[in-house]
């Protein structure tokens, strides 16, 4: 389709240039912008295990022991005015049950994803399991067959105790003087071999 036809078929048919050009099937639409801005659904289960793994080690132990060690020695041995939690200890009984009710849902979810990640692995050891039963089988029946094969095959024994059978019994016949093969026969002359 040249340009001159293309703008004829515009005109007579009332499109300007306002108008949307003809969308190519051939080609991938352009990407529509969203008012939401779009984010990885999986970033706040990795983020949920790495905070768990966290959470699970000798590091965050240590490090909650001297939060808590300061923030106990703070609020007795400071002035009266610095203090921000005085004696019940309020505030940190709060903090400790505000990280307590978030660290609860993470490990959960950490696990969770845990378990699919294993469930993914148990079924593909199982597929594989099931592959190497399949391919040992296969192999047994072939080796079975193999050995059914090489019981009909002549063997090199089989072969040598043939041969000695057969020699013997042409001993036999040369003992008694039988002709073994008509060709050990003297040979006569021909009539026409002249």
């Amino acid at each position: 389709m040249g340009p001159d036809r293309e703008t004829r078929e515009r005109s007579a048919t009332g499109a300007t240039a306002t108008t949307r050009p003809r969308t190519r099937l051939d080609q991938p639409l352009p990407p529509r912008r969203r008012l939401v801005p779009e984010w990885d659904p999986e970033a706040f289960g990795r983020l949920s295990e790495r905070i768990a793994r966290f959470l699970g080690t000798g590091r965050f132990i240590v490090w909650m022991t001297v939060v808590i060690i300061v923030w106990l020695v703070w609020n007795i041995a400071a002035p009266r005015h610095l203090r921000f939690d005085p004696y019940p200890f309020i505030f940190l009984t709060l903090m400790l049950s505000l990280q307590a009710s978030y660290a609860a849902p993470l490990i959960l979810l950490a696990q969770n994803r845990q378990d699919d990640r294993d469930r993914v692995n148990l079924e593909q050891d199982r597929k594989q399991n099931e592959r190497s039963i399949a391919d040992t089988e296969y192999l047994t029946r072939e080796i079975a067959s193999l050995r059914m094969g090489l019981g009909e095959v002549a063997t090199r024994d089989w072969i040598r105790s043939e041969f000695q059978d057969l020699i013997r019994e042409l001993e036999e016949h040369r003992a008694e003087g039988r002709v073994v093969f008509p060709a050990e026969r003297p040979p006569r002359r021909d009539v026409d071999d002249r």
